[in-house]
């Protein structure tokens, strides 16, 4: 799980991916730690994986973008190749005032991926294509 988080981060999702692997719960210092260094989004994060709401596309060619189901039903296409989200709480609080490492979307597909409870589905080349240059609706 290569990524530009940083190493305490990455880190905590592989101590998340260890122990989750082998009793299916997440402890409450983990849940914490998860609290202090993403702060609120993690909750938020945390919900949406309870909703199973975070899918992996993938095509032949190797492409991968994932979408997450926002509170709201609006469906966010993420990147964690380039570390992006197209969501206000992305472009306000990471990239404008860098508050916070990222957003609740990407918080939730770095935690489905170290639960391994993230959706799959596989699609063709040129869907992955009009995907990710926005000229078809997901």
């Amino acid at each position: 799980m290569r990524s530009c988080l940083p190493a305490v981060a990455e880190q905590l999702f592989r101590d998340i991916e260890k122990i989750y692997r082998e009793t299916s719960q997440i402890p409450n210092d983990l849940l914490i730690a998860l609290k202090f260094i993403f702060g609120s989004c993690a909750l938020q994060a945390l919900d949406l994986v309870d909703q199973r709401s975070v899918t992996c596309i993938s095509s032949p060619s190797g492409r991968k973008a994932f979408q997450v189901v926002g509170g709201s039903g609006r469906l966010y296409t993420c990147f964690l190749s380039c570390h992006y989200c197209p969501c206000p709480a992305f472009a306000y609080t990471v990239l404008r005032r860098n508050d916070g490492l990222l957003c609740k979307h990407i918080l939730a597909v770095y935690l489905c991926q170290a639960m391994a409870v993230t959706q799959q589905e596989s699609v063709s080349d040129q869907h992955m294509s009009a995907l990710l240059s926005g000229t078809t609706a997901p």
